[in-house]
This record gives C-alpha cells, structure tokens and sequence, in this order.
C-alpha cells in the first residue's frame, strides 16, 4: 500500500511553464534561527523548490558569505523573489539582477502595498507581471484571494497566481475558502496558495479545495521545532492533494447510515 500511495505522489506532477515538480510544497528561507536549521528544515520539508528574496542575497561581494553558501543548488530549484518591493519599477529591476546573478527565469513577483499589512499592491504587480511576462519570464504572482484580479493577471501571462491564505507571516490560515474555491473554478493555470499558513491542517485545506500548491516560510521557521513543523507540512500537502483526487462525500444535513440495508 505504502508503494502504491508513493507512486501516486511521485506521478502526480506540478507543471510550471516548462519546469516540472513532484513536490507541491514550496518554502522559503528567512526567519530561521540558524542556517543548519533552515538547511534541515528545507530537507524535512521535501520541497523541490526554494524561495529566495533577492534583496537579501550579498550580489555585490561574491566572495562574502552569501544565503546561498547553505542551499544546495543540484537539490533544489531556487525561486527568486521580489519581496520587499513596493513599486513594478522595484520589482522589475530587481528581477533583472536575479537574472544578472545567473537564476533561472522563473520568478516569485511580490509588489507590496505598505510595510504594515504587506498586503499587495494590485495595481503595480499587474503592471510588473505584463512587463515580465514580455521579457520571457516565467512568472508566478503573488496576489490577493480577490478572484477579478486573480482572473487579470492569468490573462496577463501569469504563469501561476498566487492568492494570499491571509497576510503574510500571520499564522492564520486559508480565510476565506469561498474566494479560493472561485478562483480555481475560473482559473487555467496553477493556482498556488501563498501567505499565512500556520500549521500543517491549514495547508491541507488548501491543498483539499484544489489547490495546485502551497508556498510558505514563516509557519516553519518561526515554529518551536521547524524541522519537526517542516516534515508535517509535508505530509499535510501530500495527504490534502491525495484527498482531493480521491474525492471526498458530500456533507449532509442528516446522518445516513453507513451499513446496507440488505445484505449482499
């Protein structure tokens, strides 16, 4: 049985553009206590991909310690990221020195609105998705669970778009399931919750209303044993996507028995 659930998850790919994972958990690498713990953490997790926030990578002295000295890049796709970025003009440069410091063209797009609530600023990262989209990149978005503006940036090239759970490194989960459920009936391409999660039942949620995946980084690293948090993050996405296919029944209002009534 184990043989058989492990290959169901080893063929059950995620498909990006042109890159292709069998992991659907997806985590980032700041906030943790130590850099031995991040690296056993991103090994616990599973995760194929690894996030990274350009502005905080050492780009000027390649022979200064750098972030990356502690990943590694045969095991693991690096997904640069823009955040920290409040304006498309931010962000695009700071693609571009992504691209210059030799990552690949598949990039997180992350416009911020204000440093308070981090929520996004709608109207500057459809600008940004539409130039990059342009330029060649694979490009996944961070958004808000708003489905019109989730429908915009498909339509501007989006590689994948990424709704926000709730605000970033709040702890609280998927909010509101109903916006998630209309984007993924309105969607064609992956639709990857991103922001918020807390624990591993609120990535199952996602991962159960059909989510394509999960990214998250703070419900890890700031969790009392992160390796411990990053494995059970791992099994909450396998199981959720598993569950998912499998189909679940339908709620009801009154209870119906479970035996036959007859006896054959």
């Amino acid at each position: 049985m184990q043989q058989v659930l492990t290959k169901q998850v080893t063929e059950d790919k995620l498909k990006l553009g042109k890159y292709e994972f069998t992991s659907r958990l997806f985590v980032g690498t700041g906030k943790y206590p130590s850099m031995p713990i991040m690296k056993e953490a991103l090994e616990a997790s599973g995760a194929e991909v690894v996030t990274v926030a350009v502005r905080r990578l050492n780009l000027k002295d390649p022979k200064g310690e750098s972030l990356m000295d502690h990943i590694d890049t045969k095991r693991y796709t690096i997904l640069p990221n823009t955040a920290g970025c409040y304006s498309a003009e931010e962000a695009v440069r700071t693609v571009y020195m992504a691209r210059e410091a030799g990552f690949s063209d598949m990039i997180k797009l992350e416009v911020l609105a204000d440093e308070r609530t981090l929520l996004p600023d709608l109207l500057e990262t459809l600008k940004a998705t539409g130039q990059l989209v342009k330029e060649g990149f694979t490009v996944l978005v961070y958004t808000s669970d708003d489905p019109i503006i989730a429908k915009r940036l498909e339509e501007a090239g989006a590689t994948s778009v990424m709704p926000a759970g709730s605000p970033i490194g709040s702890g609280q989960g998927v909010l509101n399931r109903n916006n998630i459920r209309i984007i993924l009936e309105n969607a064609r391409v992956p639709i990857i919750v991103d922001a918020g999660v807390g624990t591993a039942s609120d990535v199952s949620i996602a991962m159960e209303l059909g989510c394509e995946g999960v990214l998250l980084n703070t419900g890890i690293a700031h969790a009392k044993d992160p390796v411990k948090m990053a494995r059970a993050m791992r099994l909450a996405c396998e199981s959720g996507r598993l569950a998912y296919l499998a189909g679940r029944i339908p709620k009801r209002l009154y209870a119906k028995a479970s035996s036959p009534e007859k006896d054959f």
